[in-house]
């Protein structure tokens, strides 16, 4: 753009810039400083340049939800609120009904609308599943009354029985708790024994008038409270310990009654501080005259492992009862029941290891090829066991062949090994009627453990069943030419 000069000379015009240098130094800064050229208008500034973008550039717009947003907000308060309220009421609801149970408990039914007997079936049916039951009704004080309503006993009076039987099935829901590691379990269990319920419990078991149906509930509420480690010294220095091998033992005890007795012996054996109350009671005669017994073998011989790792008066006892070495050699040889044959092999080591009678009535009651057998086929802890007690057994007999060549001892007798002069061999080998009976039983116990060496390869390589020895003949051909015998896998 041009300017006409006032000045202009004879020939007319004269340019002139409108705009001054410094005005022009400016233009030139704005535009460096922008980054570019001009916008479409022909130049300009920033400002000008960000009024104008290209619509690629631009954000889409977002749909907008604000009336949805408002809505949602408004009602999800509502709904948390209402459900808070909701639980919150049913929690008071439940913690007052406790409260008027524990409150029938400790009023005796007098101003309160339900009787002891209906607030102690009450706290029975609450305590049974509900663990904050058992938990809240603990704290609310449910224990003390119900332990002071078994001072009444069995008694003569049918009502008062009925309490008495209600008191120990609510007392048996609250220290209820299979793992007694959990602090309210065993807060429960501890708090239902320093109440007195122990003490209380024997005397209405020992009561001429008790029936089956409360001495049951006193067997159970012992099995319930022996769970607990620190209860165990109490409940054996109690004496409960001859009224719990009476139940086990007793002809008019219920099954579920027997059964609860021995595993609530069971768990006071663990203790090694009650073995002497455990023995004093007969409990070491009464585990082994039950050994043979299907149902309650395995538990009994846990029993008696128990005592006989207490003291060494367990080991006496149990060596003393009447068909002791030989109830236990007689499980060794029970192959379905690798559990009850690791206890047995387990107490005859014990009395093994001590007693040179206890050895030698497992040699009068042919201990030995059980045990050798049980170290070809056993499990590998009955096959540990069962080789120490062999070990100790030949020592034994080393000891008194040694003797024998002093000339202190009688001649001990041998079994043969040789066959008899003047019969023929039958392969190589001597005729089985000349051969010992201990000597023929080992010999089928190899022939027995290589057949069942065979099965297993046979098994492992997945081969047909047929391939495998049916008989000792064909074992016999298949292992002609070895002469290694057979190890265990």
């Amino acid at each position: 753009m041009v300017a006409r000069c006032a000045h202009a000379d004879a020939g007319g015009f004269r340019l002139w810039p409108i705009f001054s240098a410094a005005a022009l130094r400016r233009k030139v800064l704005e535009v460096l400083t922008c980054g570019g050229g001009g916008d479409a208008g022909g130049g300009g500034s920033c400002r000008g340049r960000s009024a104008y973008r290209s619509p690629q550039r631009m954000p889409k717009p977002r749909p907008r939800s604000d009336r949805l947003a408002e809505l949602l907000r408004a009602e999800e308060p509502s709904e948390c609120g209402d459900g808070e309220d909701d639980a919150a009421a049913r929690k008071v609801e439940a913690l007052e009904e406790l409260k008027g149970v524990v409150g029938a408990l400790q009023d005796g039914g007098g101003e309160a609308c339900m009787s002891r007997v209906e607030a102690a079936v009450a706290v029975r049916r609450k305590a049974k599943d509900d663990a904050g039951a058992r938990e809240m009704l603990a704290m609310l004080g449910a224990i003390p009354p119900l332990v002071a309503v078994l001072d009444e006993g069995g008694g003569e009076d049918g009502g008062e029985e009925e309490i008495t039987a209600a008191a120990l099935y609510a007392l048996l829901n609250l220290g209820i708790g299979n793992d007694t590691r959990l602090l309210r379990f065993a807060r429960n269990k501890a708090a239902i024994v320093q109440a007195g319920a122990v003490h209380k419990m024997l005397r209405i078991a020992e009561a001429g008038a008790a029936s089956a149906a409360l001495t049951e509930a006193v067997v159970a509420n012992f099995l319930c409270l022996s769970a607990l480690d620190a209860n165990k010294p109490v409940i054996g220095a109690s004496g409960a310990a001859s009224f719990l091998v009476g139940a086990f033992q007793g002809a008019c005890s219920t099954d579920q009654a027997r059964h609860d007795a021995l595993r609530a012996l069971l768990n006071l054996s663990i203790a090694p501080a009650n073995a002497p109350h455990l023995l004093a009671a007969g409990l070491a005669p009464a585990l082994v005259a039950s050994v043979g017994d299907a149902p309650v073998t395995d538990r009994a011989l846990a029993a008696l492992c128990n005592l006989v790792a207490a003291c060494p008066e367990g080991r006496r006892a149990v060596s003393r009862a009447p068909d002791a070495v030989p109830s236990l050699v007689d499980v060794l040889n029970w192959a379905d029941e690798p559990g009850c044959q690791e206890k047995a092999a387990y107490v005859l080591m014990v009395l093994a290891h001590r007693s040179y009678g206890d050895r030698a009535a497992m040699a009068e009651a042919g201990a030995s090829s059980a045990l050798l057998e049980l170290t070809l086929v056993g499990t590998a802890l009955a096959q540990k066991r069962a080789s120490r007690i062999l070990e100790i057994l030949r020592a034994d007999k080393g000891k008194q062949v040694a003797d024998d060549a002093s000339g202190v001892v009688a001649t001990v007798s041998a079994p043969q090994e040789r066959g008899c002069r003047g019969e023929e061999a039958v392969d190589g080998e001597p005729a089985d009627a000349c051969i010992s009976a201990e000597k023929r039983a080992v010999r089928q116990l190899v022939q027995q453990s290589l057949q069942s060496n065979m099965r297993r390869i046979v098994r492992r390589a997945r081969l047909p069943q047929d391939l495998a020895p049916a008989s000792a003949e064909s074992l016999k051909a298949l292992t002609a030419s070895s002469t290694s015998k057979s190890l265990p896998f």
